[in-house]
């Protein structure tokens, strides 16, 4: 009797932990797509490629407006509807020009909304918050990054280490 019990006591655990990483990547799946995008976008500003970078944004927009709010946490619907104007502003800009310049104004502020959305859901792996000081005519500018090694977004080439990891986000 008591292996039965041990042994259904077993299958419920498992069953809850089943449920629970499903739901979790269910509420991942809504938004990895944006955030997957997203890194796209600054992997072409890294490289200065303004056509890619536009490509890639408009993709980005794509997945915004793809995303079925309803499935989202309470969390992440909160931010989500803060941050959802300049989010598709932001998109809409940079998938507009292949000017690099341009699109790297917008990726300031889409980066700041990214990042709040990126906290309150996660991305399941680390994600490195960096910053370069002298980015934003030297006020700074912050990036979100899945490699930990500096790639800077607003320099490319020209300064493409100048930065650090301000925070890893699990």
């Amino acid at each position: 009797m008591k292996s039965i019990l041990k042994g259904l006591m077993a299958i419920i655990a498992l069953l809850s932990v089943t449920v629970s990483t499903a739901q979790d990547k269910n509420q991942l799946g809504e938004l990895k797509a944006v955030f997957d995008n997203y890194f796209q976008v600054k992997d072409a500003l890294v490289k200065s490629n303004g056509k890619t970078a536009a490509t890639e944004s408009a993709e980005f927009l794509a997945a915004i407006k793809a995303v079925k709010m309803e499935s989202l946490s309470e969390a992440e619907h909160t931010v989500w509807m803060k941050v959802l104007p300049e989010l598709k502003e932001d998109a809409e800009h940079i998938s507009e020009t292949n000017d690099a310049a341009h699109q790297r104004d917008h990726f300031i502020t889409l980066s700041n909304n990214v990042y709040d959305l990126l906290k309150v859901s996660g991305f399941g792996v680390p994600v490195y918050y960096q910053r370069c000081p002298m980015a934003n005519k030297g006020k700074g500018a912050n990036w979100l990054s899945k490699e930990k090694t500096v790639k800077n977004p607003y320099y490319g080439a020209q300064m493409l280490t100048c930065g650090k990891v301000v925070e890893t986000i699990n």
